[in-house]
């Protein structure tokens, strides 16, 4: 006896054209994450005094980054509710016309001031992009192909990353600074009209009424939480009161967000989600993986441009093996998924990951270049074992009608995840090069010796200012290679938590099937109708 195939849920219409509607939404997703690597490019070149540049400090320079990351990560949670309630064809769109305003306006900034405001209105955009991107993908793809849409979403990912930095290295050497962000705009033009005519309205049928205190307190809890890290970051010290006050009233706000969605008859968020064992792996896997990822990408900057003597272009080109591997592997996750399962593939993949940072345990200042090469390519390939399938596994445990607050938890634990690896990986960076320092820099004069300690880069800015201080060179080099190894080493352990929580907590098979859809995007009847024109 035979079964009948289940029904397509997804209209005809909308079906043919699919992989166009995902080339659509990689362009969105390409010019939002490039953004954040692209910048860090032109940081010396903003700091330059006018006409050059804006003559930014160092506090203006860190909150140039900073604003954005606040904003994005405090509304990403609030950003896919209003998706799922109004649309997401209108939040994507909304926050690309968002995104590309405030790229033109930061190119046009004559300050730093308002370079940090514009950049915090780039947040707001794209806080609106990101969740949409995945949620429409869970829309217009049957389940069937969801994996291999989402393995091509994660891999774009990969590549952008990659590709700012080579781009941003090209724009600054033949443009001016604010040629980063000006590079945005023909790309939102063309993304924006694109979407108009290609992509779908999809929401919630049934979102419920609006609960104005529990977005409140999401938006209070990330955006506390996440200053309170960079604050600990920033100071190395998170006893210091800057920073534990805010990360402890961001706690408190979560805390109560937490309690009070399970009282409410109508919450932002169910928190019953989380009871499901496959959701609360898959979003904990999410937010390991990118602690440790955000923390290598931290200190293998200073190590290829500072320790090693690379300009930032070709420190761009070193992290090509990285994108690459991703780019092939990803989409072909769902192969290896199919044939080892999602637990085997995930944990196997997070395994990779931790080898990748055992390289960096091994690296010295006079190792060969190639070994970056290698680390890239087994990094790589682990990422695109690991992010699919458990965005896959996000995805699928949710009602397909919830997909876009389920996209804003995976990427809200993506961001929170990555800020903590930077914050707490570079807090420890910078205590232990301070500490392998402090006797080197002991015949220095007390405002200096405090200045040389503060990083590599502090110590090498000094040492070109104060005779003889080519000695300070060597000893800081060893300095920051033996602090990059016990980063490297706790990146290590913490993949190795990664590893059993996808091996134990993750399904041997696939992630549980969503529940009933709800109606597919745009009205049923409507699609009919466009079905029967295109035939």
């Amino acid at each position: 006896m035979t079964t009948a195939a289940a029904p397509p849920r997804v209209p005809e219409a909308i079906h043919r054209r699919r992989w166009a509607i995902l080339g659509t939404l990689l362009l969105a997703l390409l010019v939002v994450v490039l953004d954040n690597s692209i910048l860090n490019v032109a940081m010396k070149t903003i700091a330059t005094p006018a006409p050059v540049g804006l003559g930014a400090t160092q506090s203006d320079l860190e909150w140039a980054i900073n604003s954005y990351t606040l904003v994005f990560a405090g509304l990403l949670f609030t950003s896919g509710l209003l998706g799922d309630r109004f649309g997401r064809k209108r939040a994507l769109l909304a926050g690309m016309v968002v995104f590309g305003l405030a790229s033109l306006l930061s190119a046009l900034a004559a300050s730093p001031g308002e370079l940090i405001g514009y950049r915090a209105l780039m947040g707001v955009g794209g806080a609106l992009v990101m969740p949409a991107t995945l949620a429409i993908i869970m829309n217009v793809f049957e389940r069937s192909e969801q994996p291999k849409a989402i393995g091509i979403w994660a891999g774009a990912v990969g590549l952008a990353i990659a590709v700012g930095p080579i781009t941003g290295g090209l724009l600054i050497e033949h443009f001016w600074w604010g040629s980063v962000f000006l590079v945005n705009v023909p790309i939102v033009v063309v993304a924006v009209i694109a979407m108009v005519i290609l992509v779908p309205e999809s929401k919630d049928p049934n979102p419920g009424r609006m609960d104005p205190i529990g977005v409140l307190l999401s938006i209070i809890g990330l955006v506390a939480l996440i200053y309170g890290i960079i604050k600990g970051g920033e100071l190395a010290d998170f006893t210091a009161v800057e920073a534990w006050a805010p990360t402890l009233v961001g706690v408190l706000a979560l805390v109560a967000f937490v309690v009070f969605e399970r009282r409410t008859a109508f919450p932002a968020l169910d928190v019953t989600w989380f009871r499901n064992r496959v959701f609360s792996a898959s979003v904990v896997v999410v937010g390991v993986v990118f602690f440790a990822l955000m923390g290598v990408s931290f200190f293998g900057v200073f190590y290829v441009q500072s320790v090693r003597g690379y300009s930032a272009l070709q420190a761009g080109v070193l992290m090509l093996p990285l994108a690459a591997a991703q780019l092939v592997f990803a989409p072909r996750a769902r192969l290896v998924v199919d044939r080892f399962g999602v637990a085997a593939t995930a944990a196997g993949g997070m395994l990779l990951v931790a080898l990748g940072f055992v390289g960096y345990v091994l690296l010295t200042a006079t190792t060969t270049i190639w070994a970056l090469v290698v680390i890239g390519l087994v990094m790589g390939a682990g990422m695109a074992h690991v992010m699919p399938p458990v965005t896959v596994a996000i995805m699928g445990s949710l009602p397909r009608e919830k997909a876009g607050a389920g996209s804003a938890v995976n990427n809200t634990f993506r961001q929170v995840g990555g800020s903590l690896g930077i914050a707490v990986l570079g807090a420890v960076l910078s205590t232990v090069y301070r500490d392998g320092m402090s006797d080197t820099l002991s015949h220095l004069p007390e405002p200096l010796r405090a200045k040389a300690g503060e990083s590599l880069e502090a110590t090498l800015a000094i040492a070109d200012r104060v005779p003889g201080g080519e000695a300070l060179i060597g000893p800081a080099n060893d300095s920051f290679v033996h602090a990059m190894h016990v980063v490297a080493g706790l990146s290590v352990g913490v993949s190795l938590i990664g590893v059993a929580v996808a091996w134990f907590l993750l399904p041997r098979r696939s992630a549980a099937p969503a529940a009933p859809a709800g109606p597919a995007p745009e009205q049923q009847g409507r699609d009919r109708q466009a079905a029967a024109a295109d035939a």
